[in-house]
C-alpha cells in the first residue's frame, strides 16, 4: 500500500458512532493528503422511514464532501476514483441488503469488491456493523446476511491500516 493511501474499517453496532468516525477520518485522510473526500451512500430510498434516515445523513454531511448514491456497483466507483481522492463507502450491510434483495450473487460481487479495494490507488474508509455477537437468526435470509457480512468485515479488515471498533460513540482501535 502506497504512504498515501490507507484503508479503515469503521465497525460498530447501530447507533455506535461508526459513521461519524468514518465521516471524521476520511475528511482527515482528506486533508493531511490533499484529496478530495467523496461520500458513497448506499442507502435506497424504499419507504418514508428510509426517506427521512437518508434526508438526515445528508442534512448533518460536511460540505466538504461529494455524495454519490450507489447501492449496488462498488466496484466501478472504486474504480473510477484515484490517488486524489478519499472514499467513504457507508455502509456495507445496507450495500449487501441490496445485492441480496436485487438477488445478486453475493459472494462473487464481494470478492469482487475486495479485489477492487486492493487495486483502487484511492484511500478508502468503510463503515459497516458489527452483528455476529448475537443469537443465532431464526430464518435462513437472516444467517446468510450474518455470514456474508461477518466474511466482507474479515476480508475489510485483513487489507486495512487501521480498524475501528465504537460502542457508545467510543472508538476502539483494535487494528492500526
Amino acid at each position: 500500500m502506497s504512504e498515501n493511501k490507507h484503508i479503515c474499517l469503521a465497525l460498530g453496532g447501530a447507533r455506535s458512532g461508526k459513521s461519524d468516525f468514518a465521516e471524521s477520518t476520511a475528511l482527515s485522510l482528506a486533508k493531511d493528503h490533499g484529496q478530495s473526500a467523496v461520500y458513497i451512500a448506499t442507502g435506497q430510498a424504499f419507504d418514508d422511514e428510509m426517506k427521512a434516515r437518508i434526508k438526515r445523513h445528508l442534512d448533518r454531511r460536511d460540505p466538504q464532501f461529494t455524495t454519490i448514491e450507489e447501492p449496488v456497483d462498488l466496484v466501478s466507483v472504486l474504480k473510477s476514483h484515484d490517488h486524489r481522492h478519499v472514499l467513504l463507502i457507508d455502509s456495507i450491510g445496507v450495500w449487501i441488503t441490496n445485492l441480496m434483495i436485487n438477488d445478486l450473487d453475493v459472494d462473487k460481487v464481494m470478492a469482487d469488491t475486495i479485489e477492487a479495494i486492493k487495486s483502487a490507488s484511492c484511500s478508502v474508509v468503510l463503515v459497516s456493523d458489527e452483528i455476529g455477537m448475537g443469537i443465532v437468526p431464526e430464518n435462513a435470509m437472516s444467517r446468510a446476511f450474518r455470514d456474508h457480512i461477518g466474511m466482507m468485515n474479515q476480508n475489510v479488515a485483513s487489507l486495512a491500516d487501521k480498524v475501528a471498533f465504537l460502542v457508545a460513540g467510543v472508538p476502539m482501535i483494535i487494528k492500526s
